[in-house]
């Protein structure tokens, strides 16, 4: 690996020291500052307190489990969130994104790749300043993609990366249905995501939408996959 010159903080939320101390190396050597948690809570308050550029999160956690953790940190802010887990049964990893993850990596792993996804999610958020489409307002849902903000019925909406990344697809074009498989590679080609995740993060990204107003702004296109809504009046 060679060293790039980086200031960005990674929070390392894992109980076996001697995992947190091969990933503090490995990001430490790929020039990131790294934060240790053994256990949930600890990881939380770092996460919510210290603001780093991305969480590793282990699901098997002592105090809170990193599933929990999850959640309440997905609920205060949209850093991106990779959990790593020994359990790797399909319904183990939806449940891990339900909760608000944007990847996963199976344990056991190679620390280079954990760096080169947490790297790739990094890449995806968009930097400081840049250009973009102007405000989007459909209802009472309003995407900013200047400042990468998602507003329902006046109350910003914190939504993960992947999140974000689907519903700025959709968002290019409302109204035109995208294929389960285009959103699949919309998330980019580091993730190994599949149909299900897709249906996973819709349902997610659903939640945080549609339950403060009502209103049903990503609709499903069966045989097909999913659009939003295009105009004010659609149902």
């Amino acid at each position: 690996m060679t060293p790039s010159p980086s200031t960005e903080a990674i929070l390392v939320v894992e109980d076996d020291r001697v995992v947190a101390s091969t990933l503090r190396l490995y990001f430490e050597h790929a020039g990131f500052r790294v934060l240790l948690a053994h256990d949930g809570r600890t990881g939380l308050e770092l996460a919510l307190g210290a603001a780093p550029a991305a969480v590793l999160l282990d699901v098997l956690l002592p105090g809170l489990d990193g599933r929990e953790v999850c959640r309440r940190l997905r609920a205060a802010s949209s850093v991106p969130i990779v959990m790593l887990t020994a359990l790797t049964a399909e319904e183990e990893v939806i449940a891990a994104l339900e909760s608000g993850a944007d990847d996963y990596v199976g344990k056991p792993f190679r620390p280079a790749e954990v760096v080169a996804r947490v790297r790739a999610l990094l890449r995806r958020l968009p930097p400081p300043g840049c250009a973009a489409a102007p405000a989007q307002r459909i209802g009472e849902l309003v995407l900013d993609a200047r400042s990468h903000r998602v507003c329902v019925a006046g109350r910003e909406v914190a939504l993960s990366p992947s999140e974000h990344r689907l519903l700025a697809t959709l968002a290019r074009h409302p109204g035109r249905a995208f294929s389960r498989g285009e959103l699949v590679r919309a998330l980019g080609p580091e993730r190994e995501a599949s149909e299900r995740t897709i249906d996973s993060h819709i349902t997610h990204l659903r939640r945080k939408l549609e339950a403060p107003a009502g209103g049903r702004y990503i609709l499903t296109v069966q045989g097909v996959g999913y659009r939003l809504r295009h105009g004010d009046t659609e149902l």
